[in-house]
């Protein structure tokens, strides 16, 4: 996760990919929400 605080998003991205890991089941899925959560939280003038 980017940040120091992570955002809402993030942390349901990460809560859905645990559950994806664990479970096996919609791993991609999951993949790409937590990409999306984490692109989006990075600042547009930074990095």
């Amino acid at each position: 996760m980017s940040g120091e605080l992570p955002s809402a998003n993030q942390k349901a991205a990460s809560k859905a990919q645990s559950e994806a890991d664990r479970s096996g089941v919609g791993k991609q899925k999951a993949k790409q929400f937590q990409s999306d959560a984490d692109r989006a939280a990075v600042p547009k003038h930074g990095l």
